[in-house]
């Protein structure tokens, strides 16, 4: 608040300054002294004053308490000490209110809701002074029907300046949510805060944890004012900021380090894989960029693919083969997989090498490998007799490269089969062959491609370190005809599914198809975005991103069996309420529709094909600052190990484009309890401050019970209000 006095000359006797740097000015006239305080708080008469601190002035026996007063400002409190000549003079200083400048009214509403912007709330501002103006007009006309208007202020002036009151308004409009109000009112037995008991049993019964210590500590960490942190409180203010709070994100942050164990033999793992790492857009066409590859390892990827040909000038190339795009110099490939092959994650990175070179350019690549990798390239030979890979722990900071190998027994030059499935199901038809370097099949230790026949003779004859690429037909045909013999199969041997030739786009597989199989390394398109690559990016961020996900028990046990497409007799079931949203924003590709949004959320569960679901909340009609869906879901979940939830925000009322936003989390990553979902865009960046507030409950049986909505209104009309009892899942 803005202070101004007007001091008549002569009228003071002593003045105490407790502060050097006070933020006053002084302006000086004939008989009066103007001075200016920013944020005055209050002006204390009588015995208030502490005459005490007059001391050092030799005065002090010589003051009136009549005649002290002092003038409290600043967020510390300071304080001003005055004595007048007269207790007449001291009692007719007061404060004039001149209220806050707009700007800055509009800059204080955004510190709490950032999400908001600037010009809505000037609108609302000057909305609120345009119908204050209005009815002072009608209440100032006279008698005689004639506006007196030597009472009223010039509009354009008063509209520079924003009164206490109209500032509570828009404040209360704008970052006040009567979901969290209500919320706060039922666990605080109708009290105006939480005091440290009320916020235990909320975060006991709720949020999965509790301590008094711990309330405590939240109090004094989100609290704004300074009163509450002394008296343990934990107003509206203090709550919401609790609650939007990264304590209170969807996402468990202890998923965020690595929380799995990493000793378990490699085949043991989800691997995060990419296709073809070298092309940005498209297969045939689309431009080639080493950027793929950094953009992939800082992603967390831990396979990429170099697919070698011979180039121009001796020197060996990364390209499609038979394709329009351009060729990058392999050295400088391998100088950016070299450089930031360890910088999201220190577990092993296997390089998949597709082949295509002369024997004279694998000299080269050979020298390429040797030179840029170093004494990163793993090159020790599995022990004899190995029935398991060893550890992502014990290869960290290794590059394992994947691919062709000579027999044994061969001697120098051979040739191998180039292809390790057959394409086509011609009984006749031989696959191509080449001849490899002895030195470069001799980098290949634990990763040696070799064909596959069927899950028998893998089970007979494939060693540990032996690895079967599947294309992506082939896969799913193996997936639907012997689901549980894939499953056995992946739990000795690597896998790796690479997408169909046929997707020239770059379009990608549904990767659940395949990990509910087992299979390891579902190689991606990760220049494409969309449903599949947030499944996938989803899905590597457990376990701190590092890229290695531990598999379902149950897919790594010798003695259990699973089948993706057999039920489990007692499912889990997972409630869902969605509750608000936030800060929604306009979808990018909208056409000429103004800013007003008509959102509703889809949610989706991905898992094996028995827990695959979706359900949709209401439209909320032209709201995308805080809409209210207030929906409640149940779903059953068979293998939550696998399952995914996807949040899709959309626009009902749409002109091209629908989408506003998603977000994507494994349920074992889920916090239970009341939380925030930060909303992303479809390439996956966070859209700043749009998100979701839901509330998350898991049981392990099937009994639940019905969800059931309260009629129970409160409204409170100083704020214009109307705060609903948002339903209640009673669980048993």
């Amino acid at each position: 608040m803005l202070g101004v006095l007007l001091l008549c000359k002569g009228s003071i006797n002593c003045v105490r300054i407790c502060d050097a740097e006070l933020p006053f000015s002084l302006i000086l006239g004939k008989s009066l002294v103007l001075l200016i305080l920013i944020h005055v708080l209050q002006i204390k008469h009588g015995s208030d004053p502490p005459l005490s601190s007059f001391d050092l002035f030799g005065v002090y026996e010589q003051i009136s308490e009549d005649c002290a007063f002092s003038i409290i400002y600043g967020e510390m409190y300071e304080s001003l000490d005055l004595v007048a000549n007269s207790a007449e003079v001291a009692n007719i200083w007061e404060v004039i209110e001149e209220g806050i400048p707009l700007q800055s009214a509009v800059k204080l509403v955004q510190s709490v809701n950032p999400g908001v912007s600037s010009g809505k709330v000037e609108h609302r501002f000057k909305e609120i002074q345009r119908l204050r103006e209005k009815t002072c007009a009608l209440t100032s006309c006279n008698e005689s029907g004639f506006k007196d208007h030597a009472e009223n202020e010039k509009p354009s002036a008063r509209k520079e300046q924003v009164t206490k009151q109209e500032f509570i308004e828009v404040f209360h409009d704008f970052c006040t949510r009567p979901e969290i109000y209500f919320l706060l009112v039922q666990f605080s037995s109708n009290k105006e805060y939480l005091d440290a008991k009320d916020l235990m049993r909320f975060i006991e019964a709720e949020q999965g944890v509790a301590s008094e210590e711990m309330s405590l500590q939240l109090i004094q960490a989100h609290e704004p004012s300074e009163e509450g942190r002394q008296q343990g409180h934990l107003s509206l203010d203090g709550f919401t900021s609790y609650l939007t709070s990264s304590e209170c994100h969807l996402f468990d942050r202890e998923h965020d380090t690595i929380c799995q164990d990493m000793s378990q033999p490699l085949s043991h793992y989800y691997i995060n894989s990419s296709h073809n790492t070298y092309l940005i857009e498209d297969q045939f066409r689309g431009p080639s960029d080493k950027s793929g590859y950094i953009r992939a390892l800082k992603m967390g990827c831990r396979c990429v693919e170099v697919d070698v040909w011979d180039g121009p000038d001796g020197e060996p190339v990364v390209c499609t083969g038979h394709s329009l795009s351009r060729p990058l110099a392999l050295h400088s490939v391998l100088e950016a997989i070299a450089k930031f092959a360890f910088v999201a994650s220190e577990y092993p990175l296997i390089l998949c090498i597709e082949n295509h070179c002369s024997l004279q350019q694998q000299n080269v690549l050979l020298q390429h490998l040797t030179r840029i990798l170093g004494d990163k390239l793993y090159r020790d030979l599995p022990a004899e007799g190995a029935l398991y890979l060893p550890s992502p722990y014990e290869l960290r900071r290794r590059i394992l490269l994947k691919g062709k190998k000579l027999g044994p027994d061969s001697d120098g030059e051979k040739s191998v089969s180039l292809t390790s499935v057959p394409q086509s199901n011609m009984p006749h038809s031989s696959p191509k062959r080449f001849q490899l370097l002895r030195e470069l099949s001799d980098l290949v230790t634990l990763c040696h491609s070799v064909g596959f026949k069927d899950f028998k003779t893998s089970s007979k004859a494939q060693k540990p370190w032996e690895l079967c690429s599947f294309h992506e037909s082939l896969a799913l045909r193996l997936a639907g005809d012997s689901p549980g013999d894939f499953v056995n199969h992946n739990k000795h041997f690597l896998s790796r599914v690479y997408p169909n030739p046929m997707r020239i786009d770059s379009s990608n597989m549904n990767p659940q198809d395949l990990w509910k199989c087992g299979c390891q390394i579902v190689s991606m398109n990760f220049q494409t975005a969309g449903l599949m690559m947030d499944l996938n990016t989803a899905w590597f961020r457990q376990n701190g991103r590092c890229g290695y996900v531990l598999r379902p028990a149950i897919m790594r046990q010798e003695v259990s069996y699973f089948s993706a497409d057999t039920k489990d007799t007692v499912p889990g079931v997972f409630f869902l309420q969605v509750i608000s949203g936030q800060n929604l924003p306009k979808p990018k590709g909208s056409g000429a529709k103004g800013d007003v949004v008509d959102p509703y959320v889809y949610v989706e569960i991905h898992g094996i094909p028995a827990d695959c679901s979706e359900r949709r909340t209401r439209t909320v009609r032209q709201n995308g600052d805080n809409p209210i869906f207030d929906e409640s879901f149940e779903f059953q979940i068979n293998l939550p190990e696998l399952a995914m939830v996807r949040f899709v925000v959309l626009d009902d009322d749409f002109i091209g484009d629908e989408f506003i936003g998603q977000y994507t989390i494994p349920l074992e990553c889920l916090q239970p309890g009341y939380r925030h979902v930060p909303l992303q865009s479809l390439t996956g960046e966070d859209l700043p401050h749009a998100k979701l507030f839901v509330h998350v409950l898991r049981k392990t049986c099937s009994k639940c019970s019905k969800t059931e909505t309260s009629n129970f209104i409160l409204r409170d009309k100083s704020l214009g209000c109307v705060f609903m009892d948002l339903p209640r899942l009673l669980y048993p």
